[in-house]
């Protein structure tokens, strides 16, 4: 499940976080954000333990979103350590999120306990 953080909690939850935090900058109006939640739930699942994502609901937290920058939803962004070092924007593949995400995350040890 996607946590939903506010501008009340993404200090906390986001910034202040021990690992990296994917958010999904988005709004209830909107189609492309509707279209990437099932991929968002999917990745969510598949890199638990060396990812978190989150969602910030543009309209309803604007402070955050605007300190965040962001233009367009969705807009991905990856924060580790508190700062972001990469961003999607706009509704993509699984395969195109995981392979910008990715680089940035922590080695799966269950991957490379059992070769």
């Amino acid at each position: 499940m996607i946590e939903i953080v506010t501008d009340e909690t993404f200090e906390a939850r986001v910034l202040r976080a021990p690992g990296p935090v994917l958010v999904d900058f988005t709004a209830t109006w909107c189609p492309p954000c509707r279209m990437i939640k099932p991929v968002l739930a999917e990745l969510a699942v598949e890199l638990a333990g060396r990812l978190e994502v989150v969602a910030l609901d543009v309209d309803d937290s604007p402070k955050a979103a605007a300190a965040a920058g962001v233009m367009g939803m969705p807009t991905l962004s990856l924060y580790v350590d508190g700062r972001v070092v990469t961003q999607v924007v706009g509704a993509r593949p699984k395969a195109a999120v995981r392979a910008a995400v990715e680089p940035f995350l922590p080695v799966d040890n269950s991957v490379a306990t059992a070769r």
